[in-house]
């Protein structure tokens, strides 16, 4: 199997409670070596890749107001730009993939295939860009828009941003630079301008890095609408997914692995690694006890500001002991969508999907020993729920280190696991 970490560049991650969590430490978020311990512990246990979700904006939907989410310490409260962060780790780490989030609505494919390109050379091919469009209206404040690009068409804009994306990363060829003696520096005939001209984008190129060693990074996508996992079942080298339940997570392993042929990929060419929150403890009631410990701290106003910022609607403005109801969302519809079912399911008021979102985004929560974690991933991984799982912590820096020095060892007795690294690129790592 294959396994990620999933990380924010601040106060949070899928927990929003993780920054008062009693393990963490506080305001180590904003210091370097909170991130130099989790990489390098992560990496120790041959992990895939870490790679860190960003957004562009504090939460500004819950009230009409930034007060409420930075006052509770949100989601989106803090978040540093994850990209010099992975610069840092790429010099105190050597095998581990190193990902980062970038918005394809508000950038532009030269600066970000520069920035990939510079930090797939620096790390020796180590390099994964998750793609995002960007969903809340937050960030259409802050970059001059007045109101967020409607769902397809931040799809359509994605589609043609990649593809400028990836034509820029070859227009080096990968024998294209020379440095030889007599002064060449380059084959010029062996660099080329893409001259592209499309519907959102005009791009003459070259590109002015040359061609680094993955020659693009890994893509990793999330989308988990209709349009969502098309665009993912044609550019996602890696696609991750929040499902509660193993039934979820075969349906939506069979739809995405499904798309993969219409746009000319094989369906292993496509790892799909589900997101889970473990808990391990010395038995299984002292692992009740650290998520029982965790949970208690997760507020339900916390959990309401954090949806409101992800569905784009002001969650403020309904009753708390009143169930979810037909809202109408423009922000993460697969999310909304799988919150409106577990909320019928359990039959939950609002306040209730609040303090559950707190807690973690759906996430799957597993609680027990080390080899009771392997038994639950295993079982998803054999029933083809998923290729792998991307771990979420309850808390940090300190989060993965039960799990890299427990479970890992577990899966790798079973022979679920790699016991080391066999390549050098994060490629290698997602082929074996």
């Amino acid at each position: 199997m294959h396994l990620a970490a999933f990380l924010i560049a601040g106060n949070a991650a899928h927990s929003q409670a993780l920054w008062r969590h009693p393990q963490s430490r506080p305001g180590g978020f904003l210091q370097l070596d909170y991130y130099r311990h989790i990489a390098q512990t992560l990496e120790r246990a041959s992990f895939d890749l870490l790679f860190f979700a960003d957004r562009l904006a504090v939460s500004t939907r819950y009230g009409e107001s930034h007060r409420h989410g930075i006052a509770v310490g949100d989601q989106d409260a803090t978040r540093l730009d994850p990209l010099p962060i992975l610069g840092a780790l790429a010099a105190v780490t050597e095998r581990i993939g190193l990902g980062a989030t970038r918005s394809t609505t508000y950038s532009q494919p030269y600066s970000l295939a520069r920035e990939f390109a510079t930090l797939d050379h620096l790390s020796g091919g180590r390099a994964a860009w998750n793609v995002v469009t960007s969903v809340n209206q937050g960030e259409a404040d802050n970059f001059g828009l007045k109101e967020t690009l409607p769902h397809d068409m931040r799809y359509d804009r994605a589609d043609e941003f990649l593809d400028v994306a990836h034509k820029l990363w070859r227009s080096w060829q990968p024998d294209a630079l020379q440095l030889s003696a007599d002064g060449r520096y380059a084959d010029d005939g062996k660099v080329g301008a893409i001259d592209h001209a499309g519907t959102h984008f005009s791009v003459r190129g070259p590109l002015n890095i040359p061609s680094s060693p993955q020659n693009s990074p890994v893509i990793i996508q999330a989308g988990s609408s209709d349009r969502g996992q098309d665009f993912a079942a044609r550019w996602a080298e890696v696609v991750f997914n929040i499902q509660p339940d193993l039934a979820r997570m075969q349906r939506f392993y069979d739809d995405l692995k499904g798309r993969a042929d219409k746009f000319g990929r094989r369906p292993q060419d496509i790892k799909i690694l589900s997101a889970v929150m473990p808990f391990v403890g010395e038995s299984r009631a002292h692992a009740e006890q650290l998520r029982e410990q965790a949970n208690a701290l997760a507020d339900p106003l916390v959990g309401l500001s954090t949806l409101s910022s992800h569905m784009n609607v002001d969650f403020s403005a309904y009753p708390l002991d009143a169930p979810i109801g037909d809202v109408q969302v423009s922000g993460i519809q697969g999310l909304f969508k799988l919150l409106k079912e577990i909320s019928a399911e359990r039959r939950l008021t609002l306040a209730d999907a609040g303090r559950l979102y707190a807690q973690g985004v759906l996430t799957p929560q597993v609680a027990g020993t080390a080899a009771d974690i392997a038994d639950w991933l295993e079982h998803i991984v054999e029933q083809k729920g998923a290729d792998g799982f991307v771990i979420s912590p309850s808390h940090l820096p300190y989060g993965f280190d039960d799990f890299a020095a427990k479970v890992v060892p577990e899966l790798q007795r079973r022979g679920l696991f790699r016991k080391e690294y066999r390549g050098r690129h994060l490629r290698d790592h997602l082929a074996q």
